[in-house]
């Protein structure tokens, strides 16, 4: 055991090890950021994809008011928290609900935008390779331009 304290070399042998660590650290603490976000991502994905199919069912089996002409889609994202009059309840006093809040996209920039904002749109009409909005919600995906660690655009997941 040393009685006295470092020396100028020890010291500085130390700051540059602790420097290289932090260096190092720092790479792998963004992977996690990513990987977490594109965790809530998918999760978010499958939760509003869940939201509008069961829409659509409930369309099919005819709870919902669904005029001729239409896909049978939600018109909005906000109706599958909103709820709509279900049809069959005969004092029509009931709604059905399909998702208690609309998640975020939680790689858009704006926190302050409104959760439906957040998202891209996709109509029934609109091709796969092209989505666009419209009368109709028929899938959603995220408005990000980054990649994610699988190398596919978070827009196409």
């Amino acid at each position: 055991m040393r009685a006295r304290g470092f020396t100028l070399i020890e010291l500085v042998i130390t700051v540059a090890i602790v420097g290289l660590l932090a260096t190092a650290a720092i790479p792998l603490g963004k992977m996690a950021t990513q990987r977490f976000k594109e965790t809530e991502l998918r999760a978010a994905l499958r939760e509003l994809r869940t939201g509008i199919d069961t829409y659509k069912r409930a369309a099919e089996e005819g709870r919902i008011a669904v005029e001729a002409d239409t896909s049978g889609y939600p018109a909005s994202l906000d109706l599958l928290v909103d709820g709509v009059d279900d049809i069959r309840d005969p004092e029509k006093a009931k709604k059905i609900y399909f998702m208690r809040r609309l998640p975020r996209d939680p790689f858009f920039p704006d926190s302050a935008a409104k959760p439906a904002d957040t998202w891209g749109l996709r109509s029934y009409k609109s091709p796969p390779s092209d989505p666009q909005p419209g009368d109709d919600v028929y899938d959603v995906h995220s408005l990000s331009q980054g990649v994610g660690l699988n190398g596919v655009p978070y827009r196409e997941w």
